[in-house]
């Protein structure tokens, strides 16, 4: 068993202030619904009643607090490849066997590229936030660092540091353990690396331009491109701050970047067998997390959610299988997912999934409620993106828990950069629930949900800080209900999505017409995850 995190202090008073806010403000028409925690320990929750008395935002944060020690004791990440990762797993294993579920492990293959290190040693000492290009060379150098035609003052810009093989003549890289530094602008990444390696260095750093707010912090990218091959020495990324540091006078720094290594990773699959065992309701969400940090909103949300829920129905008699699967390496490609959906697809059993909703950042500290947009009314989907038929109903049914629950939402992009994109290629319908990640909250949002207009939804988004103390604890609470109410729905009857017929959910709760998305998205700063940026391989 693994140790729960304690809370801190704004945690704890989070918890107390957020839960009150949901019981005043989010209480639905029909009233609260609550019930003695021994009750649920033993009953069936097989109605909306039942279960979403027994779903708590405090039986969620528990598992929260257990990710985030976890992260405490693997240097702060859960990242694929970590044994932060592997001890996440096998916690959620040990939960799920404690309450009933059968449990399987999906072994697919994994590339681990470790984090590299960037270490200034004179005049200062300090280790920088750095990260490796695609396209790098390997090893560990110490060595003096030669700034190459870069550009300090403002405005900085352009800058052509290392564009040509003439910003290197008159540099001395004679030495045996030389840092070529070179500033962004211009031209390819891999141009100015690979005329660094031509000009004898035996490493180089690539820092930020510094010409604007989105140009000053961590660049990284990849080097192909011009180059057909890898580099044959090592290629880092930097901060305009940093670099600016690294140029000082007589410096100099080690760097090291270590070669990837196979280590496989696993996905978690879990089951809860139904009368039916031909249509499985399937929901899921990533359980890694970035290595810069522990992800305790990206994806310990999500993945919480869901082991709370699946406690609370581990009882349940379904007319549906239900399958819930935590997912490994979401981070570094969709990796687990996609790989699963296709061993699926070779054994022929990915027909029997009738459906898969996916939960991916639940409880963004400066959130909206947002609904993966199936009907296209705010967003049109990316091209080549599929929305497969009764991906609409799936939204219609959390719209109809929000409206239900008197709590404003809009749409969230039906964009597949989340696990559920082997799913919808593959014609399977899909839905989920979203909370923003690094867009800004625009001002009429503000007015609406509450929050600060101009910060991002999640401001810890893929950084360090995205801690137990990231987590907007009054969304959590809604979310987790929403989530519980979808999948009881659906491990009853998925007749609205494929139009297999199942039973009534029992008991007399029925959910509304939805009420309508409040319209505040596809607009600058609206859409919760920005579109695909460039890798930044060209100014």
């Amino acid at each position: 068993m693994y140790p729960s995190a304690t809370l801190s202090k704004r945690a704890r008073t989070a918890v107390i202030a957020t839960t009150a806010v949901a019981a005043l403000a989010l209480v639905p028409a029909g009233g609260a619904f609550a019930a003695p925690p021994q009750a649920c320990d033993t009953r069936t929750n097989n109605t909306y009643e039942k279960l979403l008395s027994c779903v708590t935002v405090e039986g969620v944060l528990e598992h929260e607090e257990a990710l985030q020690a976890i992260a405490d004791a693997n240097d702060d990440t859960r990242g694929a490849g970590t044994t932060g990762y592997t001890e996440s797993v096998e916690y959620v294993v040990q939960t799920l066997e404690a309450a009933g579920w059968s449990v399987e492990l999906d072994e697919f293959p994994f590339t681990f590229v470790p984090p590299p290190l960037l270490e200034q040693l004179t005049p200062v000492a300090a280790e920088y936030e750095s990260g490796t290009f695609t396209g790098t060379g390997y090893g560990e150098v110490t060595g003096n660092v030669i700034p190459v035609d870069i550009v300090l003052d403002p405005p900085r810009d352009p800058v052509t540091s290392g564009c040509d093989e003439s910003d290197f003549v008159g540099l001395d890289f004679s030495g045996t353990n030389d840092i070529a530094l070179v500033q962004r602008g211009t031209c390819e990444f891999g141009v100015k690396a690979i005329n660094a390696q031509t000009a004898g260095a035996e490493a180089v750093i690539i820092f930020n331009q510094g010409n604007t707010e989105l140009r000053s912090g961590l660049v990284t990218g990849t080097l192909f491109g011009i180059n057909q091959t890898p580099l044959s020495i090592p290629v880092v990324g930097a901060s305009f701050a940093d670099g600016a540091a690294l140029a000082q006078a007589n410096s100099t720094a080690r760097v090291v970047v270590d070669e990837p290594e196979s280590r496989p990773q696993v996905n978690v699959i879990a089951e809860l067998p139904g009368t039916n065992d031909s249509n499985v309701v399937m929901a899921g969400a990533h359980l890694d997390s970035v290595l810069a940090g522990p992800g305790i909103n990206d994806n310990g949300s999500g993945s919480s959610a869901l082991l709370e829920i699946a406690q609370q129905i581990s009882k349940l008699k379904p007319e549906n299988t239900i399958r819930f699967a935590w997912w490994g390496a979401e981070e570094s490609g969709l990796l687990g997912s996609r790989a699963w959906v296709e061993e699926q697809r070779v054994e022929g059993t990915l027909g029997d999934v009738a459906l898969y909703l996916n939960f991916d950042m639940v409880a963004s500290p400066n959130y909206i409620f947002m609904v993966y947009d199936g009907d296209e009314s705010g967003w049109d989907a990316p091209a080549g993106v599929p929305i497969p038929e009764g991906s609409i109903q799936i939204e219609d049914l959390f719209e109809s828990y929000y409206t239900w629950a008197g709590v404003p939402y809009d749409d969230a992009q039906f964009s597949g950069r989340s696990d559920y994109q082997a799913f919808i290629q593959n014609g399977i319908p899909a839905g989920g629930l979203f909370t923003g990640a690094e867009v800004p909250k625009t001002e009429q949002q503000e007015e609406i949900w509450g929050g600060e207009a101009g910060q991002q939804y999640d401001p810890c988004y893929h950084l360090a800080c995205d801690t137990i103390d990231n987590l907007a604890l009054d969304a959590l609470d809604v979310n987790s209900d929403a989530i519980a109410a979808a999948v009881l729905t659906y491990a009853y009857s998925t007749e609205t999505v494929n139009g297999v017929v199942g039973k009534k959910v029992p008991g007399n709760l029925a959910f509304p017409a939805p009420a309508g998305p409040q319209g505040t998205v596809n607009l600058p700063g609206g859409g919760g995850l920005a579109p695909d940026h460039e890798h930044g391989d060209v100014d």
